[in-house]
């Protein structure tokens, strides 16, 4: 699924109605409808609801949602902030008129100077239509008084299209004071980028985009830098075997994993390739994990590394169709020189994930020589070790569309909507997944499938896009199974074929 940005979703609704002859008006009666619709579903009629309208189109929205929900029974006390007078856009104006005409028992107010709070309890059903997506500023004087009020008294609140004192794309400097905490937030036609970065969680709630049926011609043909991996993206793009297909037909990949007392992470990374579908795989670990990887991943050759505890040499003796560096090899010296040696020399893409990321923080002058379109797979921790400290989940996510633009490489920033960042720039928000999966070893798996899915064919683009989702859903597919404390990351490992089928079915 295409994610537009704010001004994008402006030109699609201008197409709608002005090439598609789709009056405003119309489209506000349709937002309307889905609001009224919601809540009626959720909440009982009877229960005390107060709808805040803004003098925009957000306002306009909020305003025909009141009058619906009188037809459904609700007696909404209803608040349109009109400061001067004269600031109600045209549609707005004309939601008032209706409102007021065909709901005349409702309490309506419409504020034009001195505004009284009402009273407003925990049992209140609040409706925040006060700005939306028209914002253009951070929230100043009565508006910011009236968001502070409203969270303070900790009342169910539903806000159409964005939490009043939200933007839809990017929110570096937000006082999350200062903004509406929905309860639950209703997005129109799209879900927003903002809605995709942990920041921004307590504000949203939980959130559901209603479609209104905005131009699929407009939809279509206008480009978007930022997607929602669904399972039909990922579908369409897994191959299916043949008949008469061989172990040779599927690649042959080799990992480099393992350190005295760190084995464990090989083990999970191993079993998540061959889960994955991969050919041959060879694990390439220190001698102490031989009798571990032998016994706990029969399927995978293993070669012993030059070091007894930890990994003193990457030079692959053969050529792999892919090569992955990292889960648990620590950063002793030797380990950092081999993985600096290793990167001076190749000149294809690698995966590069947990302590190999951490060697690289330990001497960042590796970073120069990674090699072009190469994935790396950090979460937060790591990602700041790498780049930086970053004061928010935004501004590591920026950092991130910059540092791979920068390094020509894919960074794949773990989280609950990972997002795999390619070097033009695209962002693709993962949409599987689960708090289950924070879990040790989660990310060794996604290192195996990473590996998995390169070593058969598959463009590192697109292999990281497959990978993630897949590995989401074998972590949904383990939660179901033991519960969202009970998983474990070989419980990931093991699930990674059945979600492998249940997206190609």
């Amino acid at each position: 699924m295409k994610l537009f940005t704010t001004d994008e979703i402006r030109a699609i609704d201008r197409h709608t109605i002005e090439q598609e002859g789709v009056p405003a008006i119309q489209l506000i009666e349709r937002v309307a409808e889905g609001v009224a619709d919601e809540i009626a579903t959720r909440w009982r009629s009877n229960k005390p609801t107060i709808v805040f309208a803004g003098p925009g189109n957000n306002g306009a929205d909020a305003l025909a949602a009141a009058r619906l929900l009188y037809e459904r029974g609700f007696r909404p006390e209803v608040y349109l902030f009109n400061i001067g007078g004269d600031k109600l856009s045209t549609d707005c104006a004309t939601s008032r008129d209706r409102l007021i005409a065909e709901a005349p028992e409702i309490a309506f107010c419409e504020v034009k100077d001195r505004f009284s709070m009402p009273k407003i309890t925990s049992n209140h059903l609040i409706v925040d239509g006060l700005f939306g997506s028209g914002l253009r500023e951070e929230l100043k004087g009565g508006f910011k008084s009236l968001v502070q009020n409203i969270n303070d008294e900790n009342a169910t609140v539903v806000s159409i299209d964005l939490p009043s004192g939200m933007f839809g794309d990017w929110n570096p400097q937000i006082v999350n004071r200062n903004t509406i905490h929905a309860t639950l937030t209703l997005a129109i036609q799209f879900p927003r980028i903002s809605f995709f970065i942990a920041d921004n969680a307590e504000l949203l709630g939980e959130w559901k985009v209603l479609d209104i049926g905005l131009s699929e011609r407009a939809i279509a043909s206008s480009p978007a830098n930022f997607c929602l991996v669904e399972k039909r993206d990922v579908h369409r793009r897994l191959r299916h075997r043949k008949e008469f297909a061989s172990k040779a037909d599927f690649g042959s990949a080799v990992l480099y994993a393992g350190s005295y007392g760190m084995m464990g992470a090989a083990l999970l990374a191993a079993r998540g390739a061959m889960r994955a579908g991969v050919g041959k795989l060879t694990v390439n670990a220190p001698k102490c994990g031989f009798d571990i990887l032998q016994t706990g991943v029969p399927e995978a050759l293993y070669r012993h590394n030059r070091g007894e505890l930890n990994i003193v040499e990457i030079h692959p003796e053969r050529d792999f169709s892919a090569i992955a560096v990292g889960p648990g090899i620590g950063t002793n010296e030797l380990t950092v020189k081999a993985l600096d040696d290793f990167l001076a020399s190749i000149n294809r893409p690698v995966v590069l994930d947990a302590d190999a990321l951490n060697c690289m923080a330990i001497k960042p002058s590796m970073l120069n020589n990674i090699p072009v379109l190469s994935i790396i797979t950090p979460h937060a921790g790591e990602f700041d070790r790498l780049f930086g400290p970053q004061p928010s989940a935004e501004a590591r996510l920026r950092k991130a569309v910059e540092m791979a633009k920068y390094y020509n490489i894919l960074i794949i920033l773990k989280g609950h909507y990972t997002a795999i960042v390619r070097p033009d720039g695209k962002v693709y928000f993962n949409s599987t997944g689960t708090p289950a999966m924070a879990t040790a070893g989660s990310g060794d798996v996604l290192t195996g499938v990473l590996l998995s899915m390169l070593a058969q064919g598959y463009p590192a683009e697109l292999a990281s896009i497959i990978a993630v989702y897949i590995h989401g859903l074998a972590g949904e597919m383990a939660a179901a199974e033991h519960g969202e404390y009970g998983v474990t990351a070989g419980d990931i490992a093991a699930n990674i074929g059945r979600a492998i089928r249940e997206t190609m079915m």
